[in-house]
């Protein structure tokens, strides 16, 4: 099956697109295709952005209202790489995924910060192909739910959680920094740390700087809990 099938499966008939192609393709599969002349980062920035405004519609129209912080704090747990990805293995998009050999071994098809940024990619690719409604027809029923409740997401946004801690306390905001980049280009892992000012609150390690955002937060708020 192909993406085109799987979107005819869900009744919706888009004609083949190079862009819609490109954003399945990974960075390692075009090291390995010299015939292959596209990766899907670039469409990553589209999607993110997309995703932001989308999800801050959907937010802002929600029933009863809600505040400012709300609809910050919400966004934040659903517009983050853990549940693009969790949306990229229930409704089987990674399986379209086209990987280098080595990251196929490596289990990059199942990587959370390699599924995010292909969902981002998906949704740049389908906004700039066919616009908004088609994503409306397509993630509405898959997203609607983490709307109304966003704790069946199973995500713990740490990230969020410090932020209200701090704020709390003294009413400035944390920062986050990269400290370190290792490994090769298919599987890296990033050093990030959160600050306070100049004042380093903890670090944390991942496969992405998202993930490592998280991890050093979540770092953070166990020092500070003590």
């Amino acid at each position: 099956m192909s993406i085109y099938d799987w979107l005819k499966s869900l009744g919706i008939e888009l004609k083949h697109h190079q862009l819609i192609d490109d954003a399945f393709i990974h960075s390692s599969y075009v090291n390995e295709h010299k015939e292959v002349k596209n990766d899907n980062e670039r469409l990553e920035f589209m999607g993110d952005a997309v995703m932001q405004v989308w999800i801050s519609d959907r937010l802002f129209k929600m029933k009863p209202q809600l505040n400012e912080g709300q609809m910050t704090t919400l966004r934040q747990k659903i517009v983050c790489e853990a549940t693009f990805a969790q949306v990229m293995r229930t409704m089987g998009l990674n399986n379209f995924i086209k990987l280098g050999v080595g990251e196929e071994k490596t289990g990059g098809r199942n990587r959370d910060s390699i599924l995010a940024d292909c969902f981002e990619a998906f949704v740049g690719a389908l906004y700039l192909t066919n616009g908004i409604r088609v994503i409306d027809k397509i993630f509405d029923p898959v997203f609607k739910p983490l709307l109304q409740h966003p704790e069946e997401t199973g995500i713990a946004d740490y990230k969020t959680k410090l932020q209200e801690l701090v704020q709390s306390d003294v009413r400035k905001a944390v920062s986050y920094k990269l400290i370190k980049e290792t490994g090769p280009a298919n599987n890296k892992k990033f050093t990030m740390g959160v600050f306070l000012e100049d004042i380093l609150l903890g670090t944390g390690v991942g496969n992405s700087k998202k993930q490592a955002e998280q991890a050093a937060a979540q770092k953070a708020l166990e020092k500070m809990v003590k």
